[in-house]
């Protein structure tokens, strides 16, 4: 049965948001998607959006119906108050309080808070993100209990029932392959490997079994990881 909820999911062009977009076309009547450029070192990662929303619509007529409308929102000024890896050309490193120099304070809260605002206007009520804690880089805002109270937060501040549903939660990167190939098969997958850009130094020179990326940041040491392990599986 397809919810008849119109879902707006937060879209970066990487694999993580992919999953959840391909994840959010199966199961809601309509499906709208949004992006944010904050000054990232990544931007790259917009550049790909489009080419990832129409190959997901080339992949099956059923998502292409339900495909709506993309949105992109300025948030520079999430980047002028940051000092992170991902905001301006620094060393990745953990930093003294265990996080590494990648956490960008208040992102997706921000993120939500932003999302939830257009999907109010939009006649949206539900938000689907990537944020995982299994297996991920430490980030306080990607933990269950963050995302439980935001949804809580979002829906008494906007006097309307919002609801974030984060699939990706508690699985694993290897997992995260293996949901992607159960919802579009071995095509979806190459479409993750060929169009999606996950890479914190922006990197599409190279392209490895699981995608392009420098090889060597967390995102692409995740990735990696998770789809050497997803492969293993298969074999």
């Amino acid at each position: 049965m397809i919810d008849p909820r119109t879902a707006l999911v937060l879209f970066s062009g990487g694999q993580v948001s992919t999953a959840c977009l391909a994840w959010a076309l199966a199961r809601y009547a309509r499906v709208e998607t949004i992006g944010f450029d904050y000054g990232q070192r990544h931007r790259i990662e917009l550049d790909c959006r489009a080419g990832v929303r129409a190959g997901l619509a080339a992949l099956d007529a059923g998502w292409a119906a339900r495909l709506g409308e993309d949105h992109v929102l300025d948030l520079s000024l999430l980047g002028q108050v940051s000092d992170t890896a991902l905001t301006s050309e620094r060393a990745i490193e953990f930093q003294a309080n265990g996080l590494p120099n990648t956490f960008v304070p208040g992102r997706n809260l921000l993120f939500l808070g932003f999302a939830a605002t257009l999907a109010y206007r939009r006649g949206a009520s539900v938000l689907v993100g990537g944020m995982c804690e299994t297996d991920f880089s430490g980030y306080p805002d990607c933990r269950d209990n963050t995302l439980k109270a935001m949804q809580v937060a979002l829906s008494l501040g906007l006097a309307a029932p919002m609801t974030i549903e984060t699939p990706l939660m508690f699985i694993t990167k290897a997992q995260t392959w293996a949901l992607t190939e159960s919802l579009g098969g071995v095509a979806l997958n190459e479409l993750i490997i060929e169009k999606t850009h996950t890479c914190y130094l922006g990197e599409r020179g190279e392209r490895h079994p699981w995608g392009y990326g420098c090889g060597h940041c967390p995102a692409c040491t995740l990735r990696a990881a998770g789809y050497a392990e997803f492969s293993a599986g298969r074999a």
